[in-house]
């Protein structure tokens, strides 16, 4: 009786630590909550060195709590597509450049502005001072939850058509760009056609002939294999690209403050490797593009690329005022 007792016991001791066992499986499935990100680049690109470096960061300060899906490519959508999606909650967080972020908060537009920045040391200071702080409170007042600001990098225009050194070897040609009033403008200034289209439409829009040549940083121009599709290479360097990490308010409602901690902290480690990856393109992808077959023209004349597009200022001055920038332009401290 008391061995029969004593198995008994065993066995009940050991159906209620595996019933306990699977009762904390279960409650840690139902906690854990999947954050979907999406972005128009390859899964290979600057955007998803910096996603991958988030879902590590934010895994870790939740303890499992948060895990990432990374929707790359343009799989949920052009950028502004998935910027309307985070303002109904379709989906979770966003990385986009600010082409399309101006259609939404006007007030980015100023970083827009063709040679406004010196280099990447001036750009980031900027961005990482009381101006991008500024910037950023200005997309939270329009239903977005700014994370933390990332990168693209200098913009560059390639073509199949002509090497291109001042802004009339540019002139006539079909040239995509952002839904971005301010780089449209630009363009309109150096004779250009400005064409813009969602970016993953670009590369097939380049095939067949639809547009003459784009312009991105070479971050973007590697990673997407435009080389593929197109033949020459101008380091104009006419535009900073900066790009933003943005999380839906439908999202952001239903976390903590301490949930939103690591989302801005896991953000901010997005950002710092996408721009050390943006980094090591900028110095290392021109030499890898030549080798894929590409004309790398490096001889421009950016002082008349600068008299050219100077005009195109007063698109973003006359609707806007020039506060903003000449914050940008008068800063002492970058």
């Amino acid at each position: 009786m008391t061995a029969r007792f004593a198995r008994s016991a065993l066995s009940a001791a050991i159906a209620g630590a595996s019933t306990l066992a699977l009762a904390t499986v279960s409650l840690n499935a139902q906690a854990q909550q999947t954050i979907t990100i999406g972005h128009t680049t390859s899964d290979n690109s600057h955007y998803s060195v910096g996603v991958d470096a988030f879902a590590e960061k934010l895994e870790e300060l939740s303890d499992g709590a948060f895990v990432v899906d990374e929707q790359p490519s343009g799989a949920l959508g052009g950028e502004r597509d998935m910027i309307e999606g985070l303002q109904i909650g379709t989906l979770d967080a966003v990385v986009t450049s600010t082409g399309p972020l101006g259609n939404f908060v006007p007030e980015t537009y100023v970083l827009d502005l063709p040679f406004l920045f010196e280099d990447y040391d001036h750009a980031r200071c900027i961005l990482d001072g009381e101006i991008g702080q500024d910037l950023l409170d200005k997309v939270e007042e329009n239903d977005l939850v700014s994370l933390a600001w990332t990168e693209n990098g200098f913009r560059h225009m390639t073509n199949s058509d002509r090497d291109i050194k001042t802004p009339e070897d540019a002139e006539g040609l079909k040239i995509r760009t952002m839904e971005n009033e301010m780089h449209m403008a630009a363009f309109e200034e150096m004779d250009v056609q400005p064409t813009p289209m969602a970016f993953p439409e670009l590369f097939t829009a380049l095939q067949q002939g639809t547009v003459d040549g784009q312009e991105n940083p070479i971050s973007v121009i590697l990673t997407s294999n435009m080389w593929e599709v197109q033949d020459r290479l101008s380091l104009t360097g006419h535009v900073y690209s900066p790009a933003i990490m943005l999380a839906s308010p439908v999202l952001w409602d239903e976390l903590s403050e301490e949930e939103r901690e690591w989302f801005t902290e896991a953000a901010r480690a997005g950002a710092e490797a996408t721009r050390a990856e943006v980094s090591r393109l900028e110095t290392e992808g021109v030499e890898e593009l030549k080798e894929k077959g590409m004309t790398v023209v490096e001889d421009i004349d950016k002082s008349r690329f600068q008299e050219a597009v100077e005009p195109s200022y007063t698109t973003y001055t006359d609707e806007y005022g020039s506060e903003m920038l000449d914050r940008i332009r008068n800063n002492d401290d970058c």
